[in-house]
Protein backbone atom coordinates (compact mmCIF):
# COMPACT_ATOMS: atom_id res chain seq x y z
CA UNK A 1 0.00 0.00 0.00
CA UNK A 2 1.25 3.47 -0.88
CA UNK A 3 0.63 6.32 1.54
CA UNK A 4 -0.42 9.00 -0.94
CA UNK A 5 0.32 11.77 1.58
CA UNK A 6 3.96 10.66 1.88
CA UNK A 7 4.65 9.75 -1.76
CA UNK A 8 6.72 12.39 -3.55
CA UNK A 9 6.41 10.80 -7.00
CA UNK A 10 10.15 10.27 -7.42
CA UNK A 11 9.71 7.05 -9.42
CA UNK A 12 12.34 5.00 -7.61
CA UNK A 13 9.83 2.26 -6.79
CA UNK A 14 8.55 2.18 -10.38
CA UNK A 15 12.09 1.69 -11.69
CA UNK A 16 12.96 -1.02 -9.18
CA UNK A 17 9.79 -3.16 -9.30
CA UNK A 18 10.75 -6.49 -10.93
CA UNK A 19 7.23 -7.18 -12.21
CA UNK A 20 6.18 -3.64 -13.23
CA UNK A 21 3.32 -3.58 -10.72
CA UNK A 22 3.74 0.11 -9.88
CA UNK A 23 2.59 3.06 -11.92
CA UNK A 24 1.67 6.70 -11.34
CA UNK A 25 -1.90 7.84 -10.80
CA UNK A 26 -3.36 11.09 -12.15
CA UNK A 27 -1.90 12.97 -9.16
CA UNK A 28 1.65 11.81 -9.97
CA UNK A 29 1.76 9.46 -6.99
CA UNK A 30 2.75 5.80 -7.06
CA UNK A 31 0.07 3.14 -7.02
CA UNK A 32 0.52 -0.64 -6.80
CA UNK A 33 -1.52 -3.12 -8.83
CA UNK A 34 -2.24 -5.80 -6.23
CA UNK A 35 -3.02 -8.32 -9.00
CA UNK A 36 0.54 -8.10 -10.32
CA UNK A 37 2.53 -7.41 -7.13
CA UNK A 38 4.53 -10.41 -5.84
CA UNK A 39 5.14 -8.73 -2.44
CA UNK A 40 8.91 -8.97 -2.75
CA UNK A 41 9.44 -5.78 -0.73
CA UNK A 42 11.84 -4.09 -3.14
CA UNK A 43 9.70 -0.97 -3.47
CA UNK A 44 9.29 -0.73 0.28
CA UNK A 45 13.07 -0.94 0.74
CA UNK A 46 13.97 1.69 -1.87
CA UNK A 47 11.29 4.31 -1.12
CA UNK A 48 13.20 7.37 0.18
CA UNK A 49 10.23 8.64 2.22
CA UNK A 50 8.91 5.29 3.53
CA UNK A 51 5.59 5.75 1.75
CA UNK A 52 5.19 2.06 0.89
CA UNK A 53 4.19 -0.72 3.23
CA UNK A 54 3.77 -4.22 1.85
CA UNK A 55 1.13 -6.32 3.61
CA UNK A 56 2.41 -9.88 3.58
Amino acid sequence: MVDQKKCIGCGTCVQMCPVEAISFNEDGKATIDENICIKCGTCEAVCPVSAIEIKR
